[in-house]
């Protein structure tokens, strides 16, 4: 009895899914609080750090903050308090995660699509299809990576950075150290490019190689850099409009996480039923999941598009947000172990390098073809 209450307290921690056995609700709680108490605790400490002024200066934010520390606890401390806390550890990592991705959608309105206009939308759509195609490409034939692994470092380049990886992640089923490789390259990467960016501004302006105007600067920053903060600071290089810019380009780009991930089940899905029918017949028997989340995240979106709720209301939901997507990463942080990262070797670095590489010279192709086309 022991055993098997043990085994699916186990299993609790990997699908964040309260032990079966425990019927009564307040069994259940008392299960999920410890883990979900320390997680809460550790994520509000995240969250005042990224709130400190240096953080802010280098676009540190709660997130990043988040699996760090929580990795570093999850390797040193965690061990030994994993007994009791691993439900509600595995509980903020899963169902927390998928409640957070769609309350994300009160950052956005579909108004944001005018400020940019159709230019900027197309810029955005093609930017995070060719790099996704990349990261594919590249990471199954060059780099030899495996399949989940190849797909999160994808999307976090492509998309939105950490909340990006950390929304693909239940739809491929990628394991936790798989997770956060891939959250990894986005940090490195990420920060990288936002050095990088208003240093590549501050030379052309100089130079004078490319026409490049703040608006459009704007707009190739939010359609390529990785994270919304890393976004901010590298906009606003150009000044405060070009921030504003690439801020909405970025939200933009963002709001077609909800897309991607249907479109991305929808693959792997009928990839799953073309193995289990060996390439025959699979349109017809594959199921398609489409992640729930995905759609609860278009839906708030158009919610918050309309207006309905009061200014004060929406900052809450913003800052209840942060607080869920926060707990996760650390929930993440907390069930990594350096080792297996360490296994990884250099591989998904290699290739988030390459997307970084793209995101500049492609990304910057796209943005003057289209301007050019459109303009």
């Amino acid at each position: 009895m022991r055993q098997a209450m043990g085994s699916s307290i186990e299993n609790a921690a990997e699908t964040g899914v309260p032990p079966r056995g425990l019927a009564a609700g307040w069994r259940n709680a008392r299960h999920l609080l410890p883990g979900i108490a320390l997680v809460g605790v550790l994520a509000c400490i995240a969250m005042w750090m990224a709130d400190l002024g240096w953080m802010r200066r280098y676009g540190l934010g709660a997130l990043t903050l988040a699996i760090v520390l929580g990795m570093l606890i999850g390797n040193t401390l965690y061990p030994k308090l994993g007994t009791k806390s691993a439900a509600g550890v595995g509980f903020s990592k899963q169902r927390l995660l998928r409640l957070g991705i769609v309350l994300y959608g009160f950052r956005l309105t579909f108004q944001d699509i005018g400020h940019v206009g159709m230019v900027g939308v197309l810029i955005d759509a093609l930017v995070l299809s060719s790099t996704f195609v990349l990261a594919w490409i590249a990471g199954r034939r060059l780099f030899g990576l495996d399949r989940e692994t190849v797909m999160l470092i994808g999307a976090g380049s492509s998309i939105c950075g950490a909340a990006a990886v950390m929304a693909v992640a239940p739809v491929v089923r990628g394991r936790a150290e798989q997770v956060t490789v891939a959250v990894s390259t986005v940090v490195v990467f990420g920060t990288l490019a936002m050095f990088l960016y208003p240093l590549l501004y501050r030379i052309n302006l100089h130079w004078q190689w490319l026409p490049v105007t703040a608006d459009a600067f704007g707009i190739f920053t939010g359609s390529t850099v990785h994270e919304v903060a890393q976004v901010v600071v590298a906009g606003r290089a150009a000044g405060d409009d070009a921030g504003n810019i690439a801020v909405i380009a970025k939200m933009v780009r963002v709001m077609m996480l909800a897309p991607f991930l249907v479109l991305l089940s929808a693959c792997l899905s009928r990839s799953a039923a073309s193995r289990r029918n060996g390439g025959e017949g699979a349109a017809s028997t594959g199921g398609i999941a489409i992640p729930w989340f995905a759609l609860g995240f278009i839906a708030v979106a158009g919610l918050n598009s309309l207006t309905l709720l009061p200014a004060p209301v929406v900052n809450a939901l913003v800052w209840l947000d942060t607080v869920l997507l926060t707990m996760a990463m650390m929930a993440l942080g907390l069930t990594t172990h350096a080792s297996a990262i360490r296994q990884a070797g250099i591989r998904p670095l290699a290739l988030a390098a390459l997307l970084l590489v793209w995101l500049i010279g492609g990304g910057l192709l796209i943005n003057a073809g289209l301007h050019r086309l459109m303009g």
